[in-house]
């Protein structure tokens, strides 16, 4: 399979955990994102046993390499060259672990506390034994080693939100996933793409009578879908559309029903991207949904500003964002930060996909609840545990 083992077990569990044994549907891209997870997680070694293998390797090599060259040299810079050469090459490894896309946050964390804290090690360590041993030169390479690694380490603990790339490429996926199904039948739970059914539905008069006090819009079909399998809608009493007009059979049907609430509330739940961001101002400025329309608007993500806490979030680089994040209306550019609008500009995004069935109800839910007291810090504060680090995300009032 590559660089990656895939086994039967293996990929039904995944689909186990994804589903919550089977209670939940979710999409292929969801899919994807978890088994990614999953193979940037195999074999993260934590800073502590890093640590613990340079120290061992590094007083191993010194204890036998460097006595042989102490011996013939009687120089004490002759003992520490392997320890030297051992320290350099694990820096270079761990600069380029803590940088590199296909690590996941958590690593490039832990990468770059390491290099920090084995620049601390060098810089005792190499100072002391060059003041015993009278070494200028020793001194100098510590000092040069120790200091550097340290500033290293620093810098790159500063680039949290740096985007990432697949472990495994989507066709690559594809085919995994393929042939699993050939072989043990089709996953129940993987939904299917949303398919545009423009063919009217007729509904029965009683029930267009009624109306919702709630809409959840979503910035794309497959969120909708997503939710409407899974009945959010039944659950929580609440119609769910998306900004492109799914379900599309009965969308005029559910526009008038809920233009005759007028305490009507709705949610906006869209991927943190330009597009996406944009979804409150398509909603409050198009004739399609409530242009002119004094209902009470609210953000329940994702906005670059409820990313940049987040040390597991899966940032995606997209090119084709950089230039709509330019074209972003004055009113959406208004409402964000110039660290947001930098961020956006860079073509910096995350998917809603990229979080679990039950973290988008998770997240959904306590929107929901929180928007009832938007002035409140506690009920506007939503949390869900990624399983690699925990993300906040705030509730914010566009009424």
């Amino acid at each position: 399979m590559g660089k990656v083992k895939v086994t039967d077990p293996m990929f039904a569990k995944a689909i186990a955990d994804l589903s919550a044994n089977n209670t939940l549907f979710f999409t292929s891209r969801q899919f994807l994102y978890f088994l990614d997870r999953r193979f940037k997680k195999k074999g993260m070694l934590s800073p502590v046993g890093c640590l613990a293998l340079y120290l061992v390797v590094t007083a191993i090599a010194t204890i036998t390499i460097g006595g042989i060259l102490l011996e013939g040299t009687k120089s004490v810079l002759a003992l520490f060259l392997p320890a030297i050469a051992i320290s350099l090459l694990v820096g270079i490894i761990l600069f380029q672990m803590s940088g590199s896309t296909k690590s996941n946050p958590r690593v490039r964390q832990n990468s770059a506390k390491t290099l920090q804290l084995i620049g601390g090690i060098i810089l005792i360590v190499g100072i002391i034994a060059s003041l015993a041993g009278n070494s200028f030169v020793l001194f100098v390479i510590s000092v040069f080693l120790g200091v550097g690694a340290i500033y290293l380490g620093a810098r790159q603990r500063r680039q949290i939100l740096k985007h990432q790339e697949f472990t495994i490429d989507l066709a690559q996926f594809q085919g995994w996933l393929d042939r699993w199904q050939q072989v043990n039948g089709s996953a129940t739970n993987l939904l299917p793409p949303a398919r545009e059914d423009r063919t009217p539905t007729t509904v029965n008069p009683d029930v267009a009578a009624y109306s919702f006090d709630r809409l959840v819009v979503c910035s794309s079909s497959t969120i909708a879908q997503l939710l409407i399998t899974n009945n959010f809608h039944f659950e929580n009493n609440c119609a769910i559309l998306s900004i492109t007009g799914y379900p599309q059979s009965i969308f005029d049907t559910t526009m008038a029903m809920l233009r005759r609430n007028p305490e009507l509330k709705v949610y906006a739940f869209h991927d943190c991207s330009p597009k996406g961001i944009s979804l409150i101002h398509q909603i409050k400025t198009s004739p399609q949904w409530f242009q002119n329309s004094n209902v009470e608007i609210f953000d329940v993500g994702l906005l670059p500003r409820q990313v940049f806490p987040s040390k597991s979030i899966f940032i995606q680089h997209a090119a084709d964002a950089v230039q709509v994040a330019k074209q972003m209306p004055i009113e959406v550019r208004s409402s964000l930060s110039k660290e947001e609008i930098e961020w956006l500009e860079a073509g910096n995004v995350v998917e809603l996909e990229s979080f679990t069935p039950q973290q988008l109800i998770q997240i959904l839910n306590r929107g929901i609840a929180g928007s009832r007291e938007p002035g409140s810090d506690d009920s506007s504060l939503i949390f869900v545990d990624s399983g690699y680090g925990n993300s906040y995300y705030v509730v914010e009032s566009f009424g």
